[in-house]
């Protein structure tokens, strides 16, 4: 197994001067270097052979005891030196100081096809930012973080990817509920691949200690290797990189919501500067369309980080990335002038994204009005999100309101609670939908064509991931093996797995790991 090794971070940022794998606050410093914890008896469950390509890997070097030894963190890899990042953030809208990675080591960077990734380990013991925590990762989470990574790259949403997902042949204990009742559960580690793993946590902890020339070293060092477009110099330069990320963050929110898709843990600490999804834990996809469910256990009273409230959290973020970036800037006004536009350009963008959910390809001014009234309608009784938009490209320009609703009606989880006054809504609507598709050019068989290249038919609800993790507890990984397949081609028809594109039954409701979920998840 080769790899074209690159160590730019460690060899070019501060590294802490102390090397004591304990939990402390470490000063002027962007990395620890720490090594994983051997497993004592690693063995491989799944890996990406897309990823491990963009890699310059083989099935060959997957296969090989190079790759289980290196990704399983039970050997370090020649010419490397494994770090964990300094970084800080805000936590449910609290300033949390110090974080760091408290169970990701990096083990290196890898340059291929003029790309650079960087290499992450999930749950490979601890490190000095590990706080109270043991630094693994049990079973559960490690699958439900390879399967979302893969499910949201196919599904086009900027996304960290998934290498391999292991057993390390040990056990992890974990209090799943936070009650009380911790159990031993198997460990896994799970090798993350990202251009990087900076998040704007990483600046907020340098302006939050006033060390602004560690502040600057990471500014300049995350411009030249990971913003290289950016040319312009002094304060210009720091203003471009926070407008690029500002817009790499706003088209990822836009596709969050496009696909129905819940982060469910929005902090700062949370956010990449390169606008990809990262750290998946207790995330979902909308089932029932409602804007105000949060996966999230510990989100569950206030509901900050709410499907509907996505778009606010993350100009929340960014309010706080630029008053990090401020003391190389010194003046506020381009920042707020970036930071001001984020809700018009947002809306602009999501109205783009809602037009193309509902094949609408002229602009309308009007057409505003036509989706806020769906939205507000798909919210009167429980309504599948993923089946309602994928369904509705089968309506056709000449069907009336009743044979358009029939079209629809599979998405409703319960068609009993469609009243008189909710059954006229919907014909009001679809009777504007209709007028609205006999305006635009495309015909039925183009629209629908177009309409399912943004609207998935499979999505990785949280009942399917439960029920590959059951399975996989018992050793069986079949299952696993099936859905990261289907997962591949989340818009094509794939009638064989026309099992899938179904509600969630009614057994996963409520049931732990299938709607709620905790942040240890």
């Amino acid at each position: 197994m080769k790899l074209h090794i690159q160590n730019n971070f460690t060899s070019e940022l501060p590294a802490d001067s102390i090397e004591i794998n304990i939990p402390r606050q470490v000063e002027q410093a962007c990395f620890s270097y720490v090594e994983p914890k051997k497993p004592s008896n690693p063995s491989l469950i799944h890996a990406s052979v897309e990823v491990a390509n963009s890699l310059g890997l083989s099935q060959e070097d997957i296969h090989s005891d190079d790759f289980l030894n290196t990704f399983s963190g039970k050997t370090v890899y020649p010419e490397t030196k494994p770090y964990a990042l300094a970084y800080a953030g805000h936590q449910f809208g609290n300033w949390a100081g110090q974080l760091g990675d408290g169970r990701a080591i990096n083990l290196t960077e890898v340059l291929h096809n003029d790309k650079l990734y960087t290499l992450q380990l999930k749950g490979a013991g601890p490190t000095p930012y590990s706080r109270t925590a043991d630094g693994f990762a049990v079973l559960r989470s490690s699958i439900r973080e390879h399967l979302c990574a893969e499910a949201m790259h196919y599904l086009g949403v900027s996304t960290t990817r998934s290498l391999s997902l292991m057993l390390s042949g040990d056990q992890v204990l974990r209090d799943v509920l936070y009650n009380g009742n911790p159990a031993y559960e198997k460990g896994a580690i799970v090798c993350r691949v990202a251009p990087s793993f900076i998040r704007f946590g990483n600046f907020e902890l340098f302006a939050s200690r006033k060390d602004h020339t560690t502040l600057q070293l990471l500014a300049d060092y995350t411009i030249k290797h990971h913003f290289p477009n950016i040319k312009s110099q002094g304060v210009e330069k720091y203003l471009d990189f926070f407008q690029t990320v500002t817009q790499t963050t706003l088209d990822m929110i836009v596709n969050w919501q496009r696909v129905g898709f819940v982060h469910g843990v929005m902090n700062t600490d949370n956010m990449s500067i390169h606008g990809i999804t990262i750290d998946y834990g207790p995330y979902g996809w909308l089932e029932d369309y409602n804007p105000n469910w949060t996966p999230n256990t510990t989100d569950n009273q206030h509901k900050r980080y709410r499907f509907g409230n996505q778009p606010d959290i993350a100009l929340w973020n960014l309010y706080q990335l630029a008053n990090a970036l401020y003391p190389l800037i010194n003046d506020a006004k381009p920042l707020e002038a970036i930071l001001n536009a984020f809700g018009s350009n947002y809306q602009k963008e999501y109205l783009n994204m809602m037009r193309n959910k509902l094949g609408l390809k002229i602009i309308k001014h009007e057409d505003a009005i036509l989706i806020e009234s769906l939205t507000e309608l798909l919210q009167l009784i429980e309504t599948d999100m993923t089946i309602f938009f994928r369904n509705l490209s089968n309506i056709q320009k000449e069907d009336s309101t009743e044979v358009a609703l029939d079209k629809i009606k599979e998405a409703f989880y319960n068609e009993k609670d469609l009243n008189e006054s909710i059954l006229n809504k919907w014909h009001i609507w679809l009777e504007h939908y209709s007028n609205r598709i006999n305006q635009e050019t495309l015909t039925d068989d183009e629209r629908k064509l177009f309409m399912n290249l943004v609207n998935p038919k499979y999505v990785l609800r949280n009942y399917m991931a439960q029920l590959s993790i059951d399975e996989a507890d018992k050793g069986d990984y079949s299952l696993l093996n099936e859905l990261f397949e289907l997962l591949k081609k989340p818009y094509d028809e794939q009638p064989e797995n026309q099992k899938w594109f179904a509600k969630r039954p009614d057994w996963a409701r409520d049931k732990v790991g299938c709607s709620m979920l905790s942040c240890s998840s």
